[in-house]
């Protein structure tokens, strides 16, 4: 499902054993462009810390009832590693956060969206499957409520600015920037996918992307949410002449595929049993 960044903002959030508070905002890392927590409003539960989620904890959305299924309990919540409101996500706290709970860390593994895997991986059996790849890289995470309103300059010019983004919540990456052009064409919206972005530069607030205004502006227009079904996004693709989202992504499977095989190969008999 694909879904508004700003229509999950003040969504509770359900654990196993109660509510734990709302959706404040995200954070996401530029390379990829994918969520990497939900940030909760705790209210005064734990108000003297950041309380973050990974996606490897959300277990589904309800529209209807506005909420948004957490697989841990409070206690978990509570005893996962401090992080002070005021100082920003660190490598060191990522990698404590992450072994807390057990999940993998997205920036060590191979090259996909999820380190060593295409997609969200909630299998904890294959978690533990050894990677002979431990690169890793340093991720940048952004919070969607400082990078709205950002400037998107095209390649011959500003376009407008970020209104929203909308996120794909199977494997939460964002699809698409909502961008506002009001300033330029009266009343038009448009979509433009994060694989269309050249850079981000946080120092002037501007996204830099791969496109030319006249193109922009003659792309289908985004309207509401009703638009947001694979019709328009293939018409959008086709538009501009660029693979689609669906398509990279099946290669990408592919590739994990044959990743996966060569690793398993390499292995020893003593480590592939250990892990059978």
């Amino acid at each position: 499902m694909l879904i508004k960044a700003k229509t999950l903002h003040g969504y509770k959030l359900k654990a196993q054993d109660g509510e734990i508070g709302k959706v404040k905002e995200f954070y996401f890392d530029d390379r990829h462009y994918t969520i990497r927590y939900l940030v909760a409003n705790t209210g005064s539960w734990l108000s003297d810390k950041q309380v973050l989620i990974s996606p490897y904890a959300l277990q589904s959305i309800n529209k209807d009832k506005e909420i948004i299924y957490v697989n841990l309990t409070k206690k978990q919540i509570e005893d996962s590693p401090p992080l002070d409101t005021a100082i920003p996500i660190s490598q060191q706290f990522e990698n404590s956060y992450h072994s807390y709970y057990g999940w993998p860390m997205y920036y060590v593994g191979g090259p996909f969206m999820w380190g060593d895997y295409p997609y969200l991986l909630n299998d904890n059996l294959k978690w533990n499957v050894i990677s002979k790849n431990k690169k890793s890289w340093v991720p940048h995470l952004r919070s969607t409520h400082d990078v709205s309103g950002s400037n998107i300059e095209a390649q011959d010019g500003d376009i407008g600015h970020i209104e929203d983004f909308i996120i794909d919540d199977n494997s939460w990456a964002i699809r698409y920037l909502i961008i506002d052009t009001t300033n330029w064409w009266a009343g038009k919206k448009v979509l433009v996918s994060p694989k269309w972005i050249n850079r981000f530069s946080a120092d002037s607030s501007k996204i830099f992307i791969k496109l030319f205004r006249e193109t922009i502006k003659s792309s289908p227009e985004y309207k509401d949410d009703s638009l947001l079904n694979r019709q328009y996004e293939d018409k959008l693709h086709r538009h501009y002449n660029l693979d689609a989202y669906w398509n990279t992504e099946e290669v990408d499977h592919t590739n994990y595929s044959n990743h996966s095989k060569k690793n398993n190969e390499v292995l020893s008999e003593e480590d592939k049993n250990a892990f059978i």
